[in-house]
């Protein structure tokens, strides 16, 4: 009899559908709410992803394998599991969770889904989304890189990290086995987009990095395991019913009845490489949460940095999101897993930094080496597609939106900065920061998180921008609230078309509030 290993994860909710993701550990057919679909064969694991059609206001549901209910588990003392498909009020959203037990502070997504079990279902927020860093495939567990070290003959993989799919597996099982987050992933329809350490650390920083791993004798296999995973774990249940119709690999997956990893992976080494200022496969997608429209934007596999060129998403691609902003909504929500606003001196010295790398020599390379050390590899360290997203941004602030937030995470340290623009805007411009969720910042970097957002140290660095050419900004912000350290899940609460900002701290303290809207909307 098969048994569910992992899961059930709700992910794409709408009003009157659904989908739900399973992992087994063998062949089965697998039904929920009255709905079947088969698992398909990716190495050693199986899963499904059930869509569900027609449905009500309130669904409650079980799982079951091969007419087997298998979940909730005998005796669960969790609320059952349940999907609503009606107005949606409040998001949920942070970035950055190590595993469980890892020595990084309290998990504060754990703690948030513990204080929910004890609330009613209107309390429960309508969605969660996860801006990067759900699994740390370079910084795995003790316990993972002692399986490691037992499964591995030591020849070729790089020690105390992943390479393999099975190995991502692992990760997922780690980060997502726990049982209070399987409850809340059961119940809150969650969307994710990967960052760095999904893959590897500084991943896509620069093409001189690429080239650099590309010689590593492992890097292939890295690659291959780590996206073909990430679609596999993250990103299928991002899609809706009419993009799962019309997704070409997800048809070959499920026409398939052996093993599909070696599709996978051959679809994943693909989606890597970039030819002619082109991706094969665009990570970002689209999400209704009624008056909410969020547009999700991959900031790390979408990036263009060979032949000269250095943009975060390619061309085409960023023309998909520009169309998007079009519409009509009261909210505009851009999931950016890297900020788009940042503290003023580290904004200036990415770009800053950006033109000493394009020189030739030993100052390129030494601008190289600190974009590296640093993690100098944000917005502004794109520069042509950060002035785009400014002027996306502001002609999408007179759409007739009350609001446009661009969520992120990845920097350890949670804030909102308010946007302004040469000529004021209908909506109200905002970047949220919510990170980390489980990955504590050391104290000892507090003082140069908060330095870098001092006016004296962006002073400083504009005058050195503009002396070594880097163009006036477009747009001018200022911090409204932070920079709040801890591990922490930020809420996103929407009252007609005005949205409140809230960051809870692993204890469960409100840290922040901050009102976004204006007084005649």
């Amino acid at each position: 009899m098969a048994k569910l290993v992992l899961g059930p994860l709700l992910r794409y909710v709408d009003a009157s559908s659904a989908t739900v993701w399973v992992e087994t550990d063998a062949s089965c057919e697998v039904t929920i709410a009255g709905h079947t679909a088969r698992t398909f064969q990716a190495g050693r694991q199986h899963f499904a992803l059930v869509r569900l059609e027609d449905l009500g206001p309130r669904t409650e549901y079980d799982v079951r394998l091969d007419g087997e209910t298998v979940w909730p588990e005998p005796g669960s003392d969790f609320p059952k599991p349940v999907i609503r498909t009606g107005e949606v009020r409040q998001i949920a959203f942070g970035s950055c969770r190590a595993a469980p037990h890892q020595p990084v502070g309290p998990d504060a997504l754990d703690a948030f889904a513990q204080r929910l079990m004890k609330l009613p279902e209107e309390a429960w927020p309508q969605a969660l989304v996860l801006l990067g860093d759900q699994v740390y495939a370079d910084e795995p567990t003790e316990a993972t890189k002692q399986w490691l070290r037992d499964k591995r003959d030591g020849t070729k993989e790089p020690d105390g990290e992943v390479v393999h799919f099975g190995e991502y597996a692992r990760l997922y099982h780690e980060t997502w086995g726990d049982p209070e987050i399987r409850w809340l992933l059961s119940v809150v329809p969650t969307s994710m987009i990967f960052d760095d350490h999904d893959v590897r650390d500084d991943w896509n920083t620069s093409a001189v990095w690429r080239r650099e791993m590309a010689d590593k004798p492992w890097w292939r296999d890295r690659i291959r395991g780590a996206i073909s995973s990430y679609w596999v774990y993250q990103h299928l249940g991002n899609l809706g019913p009419e993009e799962l119709a019309r997704n070409a690999l997800y048809a070959k997956v499920k026409a398939q009845d052996t093993d599909v990893l070696p599709l996978l992976e051959e679809f994943a080494e693909e989606a890597d490489k970039e030819v002619e200022g082109r991706k094969s496969t665009w990570w970002s997608f689209r999400r209704e949460f009624g008056r909410a429209r969020l547009l999700m934007v991959d900031t790390r596999c979408g990036r263009i940095l060979d032949e000269g060129k250095r943009q975060m998403v390619s061309d085409e691609e960023f023309e998909w999101i520009e169309r998007n902003t079009e519409g009509d909504f009261d909210h505009l929500l851009i999931g950016s897993s890297l900020p788009w606003l940042m503290p003023h001196a580290l904004s200036h010295l990415q770009s800053i930094n950006e033109i000493g790398a394009r020189k030739p020599g030993w100052q390129g390379k030494a601008a190289e080496g600190i974009r590296q050390a640093v993690d100098l590899e944000h917005w502004p360290a794109f520069r042509e597609s950060f002035d785009r997203l400014s002027r996306m941004i502001e002609k999408a602030a007179n759409n007739g939106s009350a609001t446009v937030c661009v969520l992120s995470g990845d920097v350890h340290h949670s804030y909102v900065a308010e946007a302004e623009f040469s000529r004021p805007t209908k909506a109200v411009v905002a970047q949220l920061v919510c990170s980390p969720i489980h990955n504590e910042a050391p104290k000892f970097l507090r003082p140069g998180f908060r330095l870098s957002w001092s006016r004296p140290a962006s002073w400083v660095f504009r005058r050195l921008a503009t002396l070594v050419g880097v163009p006036q900004d477009l747009v001018h912000w200022r911090k409204t609230s932070g920079p709040h350290f801890g591990n922490s899940v930020a809420l996103l609460d929407f009252d007609g078309r005005r949205a409140r900002y809230r960051l809870i701290s692993a204890a469960g303290e409100e840290t922040a509030s901050v009102l976004l809207g204006r007084e005649s909307q």
